[in-house]
């Protein structure tokens, strides 16, 4: 990987850590469109999203843990089989011929839901079926080891439709669900004897940088639809590639 490439590739990852961080995000679609489309060898991907998603929800959580927006009893259910079938999908090691389509399926429903993000503030909300929880946070969980993104991004949309939490609290709850299913994916990768690329520190610590910037700009209220807009173009642009090369 030479040096110019290197330097272009961090300069993404920082872009991508803040745009996605600014609307309450870990980012982990954006860094395996970022490497796609760099034309990165696809069994970078999951480590390498995980270790940076990681990052980021970090972040997240910490500010969103002090501002008061916490539930404990929305994450909980979904949180309790996400994290053993993220451990277990981080595990598994699939073919290119089959990494490769999931991914770009992934990417491109991604950008269908961002595409279609919205700002709501509900004011009526109910606890979720402890039931289907359970099932939603094992699909996504699973989901979420075996690509290497965090799950946020299908979990928000989900509380956001059925009405099960306020949108800070679901910010809150979508940011603390990516940092405990990164943390058990990549617990599950590294089980596997499976190798952490050598560039991701490097990428770390652009994606740090950018999820601390873009939690403080976000919080200055950025024109986020306009980012959305511009990240599921991103996304979609991605996913085709992987579902066609």
């Amino acid at each position: 990987m030479t040096l110019p490439f290197l330097s272009l590739l961090l300069a993404t990852v920082l872009v991508v850590a803040v745009l996605y961080s600014s609307v309450g995000h870990g980012g982990a679609s954006g860094y395996i469109a970022t490497l796609a489309l760099f034309s990165v060898a696809p069994a970078a991907f999951k480590p390498t999203a995980l270790v940076l998603n990681l990052l980021v929800a970090g972040v997240a959580t910490c500010v969103f843990f002090r501002a008061g927006h916490f539930s404990w009893r929305l994450l909980w259910p979904f949180a309790l089989t996400s994290v053993p079938c993220s451990f277990v999908g981080g595990y598994l090691v699939l073919p290119d011929h089959v990494y490769k389509p999931l991914v770009g399926l992934v990417l491109v429903a991604s950008a269908v839901r961002l595409s279609c993000h919205t700002q709501r503030e509900d004011t009526a909300v109910k606890p979720p079926p402890t039931p289907v929880a359970l099932l939603v946070g094992a699909l996504l969980g699973l989901l979420s080891g075996l690509t290497g993104v965090g799950g946020g991004i299908f979990l928000s949309p989900l509380l956001l439709l059925f009405k099960w939490g306020r949108v800070r609290e679901i910010s809150a709850v979508a940011a603390v669900f990516i940092l405990v299913n990164s943390a058990a994916g990549l617990l599950g990768h590294l089980s596997s004897l499976q190798q952490i690329p050598y560039f991701v520190p490097l990428l770390a610590f652009a994606a740090l940088l950018g999820g601390v910037i873009g939690s403080y700009l976000g919080s200055a209220r950025l024109p986020v639809v306009g980012i959305v807009k511009a990240l599921s173009m991103v996304l979609m642009v991605a996913g085709v590639k992987m579902l066609l090369v």
